[in-house]
């Protein structure tokens, strides 16, 4: 397992920490909720770096918020509250205590990344076969459900069919995850295209309350786990410009970085100016899809 480097969570008071990771640190409070933290820290290739990108977490934290707002009438959040201890105020929300499905719920309405390798590999994506002659950045026919599984801390997740998420969790467990999904992704493609965005792909977590209705939680729709393209630059045939962390993977992949990925080393801090850059792309996602001035 890859040694992330994650630094040791702050200690906040009356809150017992209970797990970090790469964004993330898990609190637990007196009432038995969670207190869910969403740092600065950025990770790419399975490294935590040292140099952290400010306001992210906030950035994070306050675009999920706005999300769930918005897919409230399709399914329940986990959020309990915002009013949180002082010194993470912005950054975190008080959260239910779920049973989270151990499967990532990954809506796909473009080809890329992962599902682009499983395509060109096998002419489909989680055993769904799609059309010949797609390329990188092709919109699918219809947008489709690519379940993973949920590695552990520092390993890849994997992407697995619909039977398998079905034999794991039960097959009317694993409908109910698929259209949810499904609807998920549908409302917020709509929504981001009325604002000059293409949503390629969203992963969604979700768990289940003790009465066992599905709750969706940790963070939805945000450019840590979605890939925003701007519609305008959309062309299918390489990778698109995006609001994500693809500013600092492109840097440390650069000869200017001297990194090499082989080594085992963690990339070195990033210079001031991809800090800033990088910082730029999330604010503007956040505009741009909210409406709201950071």
């Amino acid at each position: 397992m890859t040694d992330l480097n994650i630094p040791a969570a702050p200690a906040i008071p009356g809150a017992t920490h209970l797990h970090s990771g790469k964004v993330r640190d898990l609190y637990e409070l007196p009432g038995g909720e969670l207190l869910m933290v969403a740092s600065d820290r950025i990770s790419i290739f399975d490294f935590v770096l040292d140099t952290t990108i400010p306001d992210k977490g906030e950035i994070l934290t306050r675009m999920s918020l706005w999300w769930f707002d918005q897919l409230a009438d399709i399914v329940p959040n986990h959020v309990v509250s915002t009013d949180v201890p002082d010194v993470v105020r912005g950054r975190a929300v008080v959260c239910q205590r779920l049973a989270m499905y151990p499967v990532e719920c990954v809506a796909r309405g473009y080809l890329t990344g992962s599902g682009l390798l499983d395509y060109q590999a096998s002419g489909g994506v989680c055993g769904i076969a799609l059309p010949d002659g797609l390329v990188d950045g092709s919109r699918l026919p219809e947008p489709i459900f690519t379940p993973a599984t949920k590695a552990e801390l520092g390993e890849h997740d994997e992407n697995v069919s619909y039977d398998a998420v079905a034999a794991t969790i039960g097959a009317d467990r694993a409908a109910e995850l698929r259209d949810l999904t499904l609807r998920v992704y549908a409302r917020a493609e709509g929504i981001a295209r009325e604002r000059g965005i293409i949503l390629a792909d969203t992963k969604l977590e979700f768990g289940a309350r003790p009465d066992g209705t599905t709750v969706l939680g940790d963070e939805v729709l945000t450019p840590d786990s979605s890939r925003f393209w701007p519609a305008a630059e959309w062309e299918p045939g390489h990778a698109q410009p995006s609001y994500d962390k693809q500013i600092v993977r492109n840097w440390a992949l650069s000869p200017e970085s001297g990194w090499d990925r082989g080594s085992g080393e963690a990339p070195p801090p990033l210079p001031a100016e991809v800090v800033e850059r990088t910082r730029s792309r999330y604010v503007e996602a956040y505009e741009l899809l909210t409406g709201e001035t950071w």
